[in-house]
């Protein structure tokens, strides 16, 4: 088949989970003989230009297209998207697959040339609390052109589907992300850089925007006496203001770090050396960053959200969402019990990795397209 996606903002990259997912289905399409194009935006990474790399044509045999976009918040996914789905109106493909609600606003000009059309809702875009306004407006519009034009709808909870089915009586199709089996990195560059060893921090890795409940966990520390640390990694997405927000929580707390945007071997020690990961998201549509934290062997404990707790079953610890005492007292006992937080560590990569394989998630998705 001849295949494009559309709707993420540039791979390779680790700017979200959509792009991550994107790189993951249409690397391994290619693999299996397929043609894919993925449309890449223009202009600079979420995090900030430092992080930008050069704009490649080709990666690991998925083809490259960058289209023009308006780097402002709130316009750059519309923008891009515009120029993609036009782009794929008039070329040849037997499937158009977008990525997150606000592109498949588009939708309709692949569909004008008679394209198959597939949307994948990464999560209830418009309930995030960074967007507003016309970007919301935006999102919205998308959601309902998905539900009018494509083909199939696939969601990643059991819960947005329940969405889909009482909001507008539409089927969906339920396809989970995925997870690879990594090799756990000794600690090394964090070591040098931010003075951290093994079994030494809590972890929190994933975008700095205000669904994942970042000030939450930042405040429970504040509450815990522990000579452990608290790792706050990741980057701004849109939300440099938030950003100051958690960093002013911080401040005066020397234990209390952060990174700033991690890849590459910084992100694999992180993960590999933490005593616990937490994700205390209000809001998520299937969490990447702990099926990551799981596959190398970390205690997680996060939030009871079924986006969550679905995925972790009882693998991992739960607190009652935006809780900030049972958050504290959670992290506490586990903090003084290492015995127990060993037993969750011994149980999670196993799991998680034969639960959520990349490998077959590509095929459901490939035979979703022929139906």
């Amino acid at each position: 088949m001849k295949i494009a996606m559309m709707g993420h903002k540039r791979i390779p990259s680790r700017e979200g989970g959509v792009e991550i997912v994107v790189e993951e289905l249409s690397t391994r399409m290619v693999q299996k003989g397929h043609e894919v194009t993925c449309y890449n935006r223009k202009g600079h990474h979420v995090s900030g230009k430092e992080f930008d790399s050069k704009a490649l044509k080709e990666y690991k045999g998925v083809k490259l297209v960058t289209v023009p976009t308006i780097d402002k918040k709130g316009l750059a996914a519309a923008s891009s998207s515009f120029f993609a789905a036009l782009k794929c109106a008039f070329s040849k493909y037997d499937v158009v697959h977008f990525h997150a609600e606000g592109p498949c606003a588009m939708m309709w000009l692949p569909k004008l040339t008679g394209k198959k059309c597939i949307a994948t809702v990464h999560g209830l875009d418009h309930q995030r609390a960074k967007w507003g306004g016309f970007a919301e407006k935006y999102i919205m519009a998308g959601e309902k052109c998905a539900v009018k034009y494509a083909d199939s709808i696939i969601v990643l909870s059991e819960g947005v589907k329940q969405y889909f089915k009482d909001t507008y009586n539409r089927e969906t199709v339920f396809i989970p992300n995925g997870v690879n089996k990594p090799i756990v990195k000794n600690a090394n560059l964090i070591t040098k850089k931010f003075k951290l060893k093994k079994d030494e921090y809590i972890l929190f890795l994933g975008r700095l925007v205000p669904e994942k409940g970042i000030a939450y966990l930042i405040e429970a520390y504040k509450q815990m006496s522990t000579e452990k640390k608290l790792v706050i990694a990741g980057g701004s997405s849109d939300t440099d203001e938030y950003t100051a927000q958690l960093k002013n929580a911080a401040e005066g707390n020397d234990n209390i770090i952060f990174t700033g945007f991690v890849e590459g071997q910084m992100l694999e020690e992180l993960y590999s050396n933490a005593y616990i990961y937490c994700l205390p998201s209000d809001l998520e549509g299937m969490p990447l960053s702990l099926l990551e934290a799981m596959s190398y062997s970390n205690c997680c404990v996060v939030s009871d959200i079924p986006e969550c707790a679905d995925v972790v079953c009882d693998k991992a610890v739960t607190f009652k969402k935006g809780d900030v005492s049972d958050l504290r007292d959670k992290l506490c006992k586990l903090c003084s019990n290492r015995e127990l937080t060993e037993k969750y560590k011994s149980q999670a990569a196993d799991y998680i990795c034969n639960k959520y394989n990349w490998d077959e998630i590509t095929d459901m998705t490939l035979e979703l397209y022929t139906k």
